[in-house]
């Protein structure tokens, strides 16, 4: 029943997924999803690995044996209630017990759910195999965003954080038109080989979220302090979407998941360049900033990471998020501020694995130095950050 109930989750969550996720029609114009769902979809996405192909073949097997119990069940039913009806004469039969239907109502439900449960499992075992990866992936949920850390396999060492790319606008107005892919697209994808097997090891910094691919047949919740983990080996090159299908948080709609399948000549090309971006961006933590260097790059920082909770005006959200306009903590001594950003505090996570000591300055300097807020000491360094850590 255990893996029954697991495997039901699987299909349940999957085909809430696909019904879930958006396509948009503009006029005459039907656009569907790129790896995602199409315009009045009712089944699953097409599977693209073994498991989910698995799981595609399961539900339409369990789907035909539901079908023939119904059709049996009210078949002998209707019969019975036609065909011994008191109208024509017939008498009801009086009897008390009958050990032949006892063992009949048993052994067959019996064999139904072993019918069942046999191939089930097989599917669910292999979900559970994560052995001989090719590459290993940590994925780290977030309020509202994934990061990214390649661990094993070519690619080790990239890091990132994967945001919503659909522009604020779009969301809060809704007579903008919207993006082909509204809500499922993000400014940093996963990028992985074809016919490789990717492990994927859950973790979240907050609360509890869920990493789901439908395509691949993926779903596994991330959970704070434990690691889960998953696997999949996509078998045809191109981009597959999903979202974090736990209830997170307000901006929960708000975490899709998009990974690129591609093939390996690309995916080598890839990993350079991505490992050449980072060194590019790696920051100096020694390095003095001005004033307005500071401020110019907290501004991004603060966009995309601060701003779904404190707004870009900094009123915050009344009875969920403090205001950060006029607020004594930003306005006080800095290393007060310099320790929540770090360390978090009440709702707020601790950025200090997220954020780097250059990228913590900026957007402490930032806040500072917006809105109403006029500071004393206005300006934060990489190195007060970095002292702070230690």
């Amino acid at each position: 029943m255990i893996i029954a109930k697991r495997l039901h989750s699987l299909l349940l969550g999957a085909s809430l997924l696909a019904a879930s996720v958006p396509s948009w029609a503009w006029g005459d114009k039907v656009v569907d999803s790129k790896g995602g769902p199409a315009v009045l979809q009712t089944n699953f996405q097409p599977p693209v690995t073994q498991i989910a192909e698995q799981i595609y073949d399961l539900h339409h097997l369990m789907l035909i044996i539901c079908l023939v119990i119904f059709l049996a069940v009210f078949g002998v039913m209707f019969y019975s209630i036609l065909k011994h009806r008191k109208s024509l004469g017939h008498k009801s039969a009086s009897f008390h017990e009958s050990t032949t239907v006892e063992i009949a109502w048993t052994v067959v439900p019996f064999l139904i759910v072993i019918g069942m449960a046999l191939p089930a499992t097989k599917t669910v075992v292999a979900m559970k195999d994560t052995s001989n990866a090719d590459l290993t992936i940590k994925v780290t949920g977030m309020q509202w965003k994934w990061g990214y850390d390649y661990l094993k396999g070519e690619g080790e060492g990239i890091s990132f954080l994967s945001n919503l790319a659909t522009p604020r606008e779009q969301i809060v107005d809704s007579s903008l038109k919207k993006n082909d892919n509204y809500l499922i697209e993000v400014d940093n994808p996963v990028v992985v080989p074809v016919n490789k097997k990717v492990r994927i090891v859950t973790t979240a910094n907050d609360v509890i979220h869920s990493w789901t691919i439908p395509a691949f047949g993926v779903k596994q919740d991330a959970i704070p302090g434990f690691v889960r983990d998953t696997w999949f080996k996509a078998e045809k090159i191109g981009t597959y979407r999903g979202q974090c299908v736990e209830l997170c948080g307000k901006d929960h709609a708000f975490m899709p998941i998009v990974v690129n399948v591609v093939s390996e000549a690309d995916y080598k090309t890839w990993v350079e360049g991505k490992k050449k971006e980072m060194a590019a961006k790696a920051d100096d933590p020694t390095k003095v900033w001005t004033i307005d260097e500071l401020k110019q790059r907290g501004e991004k920082v603060y966009t995309s990471n601060c701003v779904v909770c404190h707004q870009a005006n900094g009123k915050g959200v009344p009875g969920a998020f403090p205001a950060l306009d006029g607020d004594p903590v930003v306005n006080g001594p800095k290393a007060a501020q310099i320790n929540t950003v770090l360390n978090g505090k009440n709702a707020m996570p601790a950025w200090k694995s997220v954020l780097n000591d250059t990228e913590i300055a900026a957007v402490i300097t930032y806040t500072r130095n917006s809105w109403s807020n006029k500071a004393q000491e206005n300006i934060v360094q990489p190195a007060d950050v970095l002292a702070a850590r230690k």
